[in-house]
């Protein structure tokens, strides 16, 4: 009986690896914008923008793992207000992307900070996705506390390395788009696939 308990805790946690693993490291609007980061400021001055993602998703999951998740639930018009403002937001961010300026620009131009990072999962469609799917179908302890502290640790041991690949790629793609028209239009590039993260909000998909 132990044992069978133990193969299936074993079965149930390396579930939850894989599915933080495959959730972290997708195309989403994190990745997307570390990307354009890497392009522009290099990985160094993208570090705090993938803390920010890192500690403030787990914190979300452990909100989520608390209970927060059933609020929309409870209270279906909040999930109305928070597709409306993502959609707001989302749409200004790949707005800023587009315009931003090309080499020239890069001293002057600020990457994303941590607080912003932090507070930016909190209108990220695909973290709400990630977050209440993780909470309503996996069980890592019985303990509900413990349940909590697992998943959020987790994915912050999964999702830093998961994004940081992307600001990777994109700091090592900085000398093959040194040209101000070419750097202009990765940023357009950048700009409409986030924009095409909006899919899931104007479709009215949600966990």
């Amino acid at each position: 009986m132990a044992l069978g308990q133990l193969l299936a805790g074993s079965g149930m946690f390396a579930a939850f690896c894989a599915f933080a693993l495959v959730s972290s490291i997708t195309p989403g609007p994190n990745n997307t914008m570390v990307l354009a980061s890497g392009v522009n400021f290099g990985f160094a001055r993208t570090v705090p923008h993938l803390l920010g993602i890192s500690i403030g998703f787990s914190l979300m999951v452990a909100l989520v793992g608390l209970g927060l998740g059933s609020v929309f639930t409870a209270l279906p018009w909040t999930w109305h207000v928070l597709r409306a403002v993502a959609a707001v937001y989302l749409v200004w961010l790949a707005w800023k992307l587009a315009t931003s300026g090309g080499v020239q620009d890069r001293d002057v131009a600020r990457p994303m900070t941590f607080l912003r990072a932090a507070a930016f999962q909190w209108v990220n469609p695909k973290a709400w996705v990630m977050a209440v799917g993780a909470c309503s179908t996996y069980v890592l302890h019985g303990n509900v506390w413990l349940n909590v502290l697992l998943m959020a640790g987790v994915f912050a041991v999964i999702n830093l390395p998961s994004v940081a690949m992307w600001a990777v790629f994109g700091s090592a793609l900085r000398r093959w788009l040194a040209s101000p028209r070419v750097l202009r239009a990765f940023n357009v590039t950048m700009a409409l696939l986030l924009l095409a993260s909006l899919w899931p909000i104007l479709a009215g998909h949600h966990a």
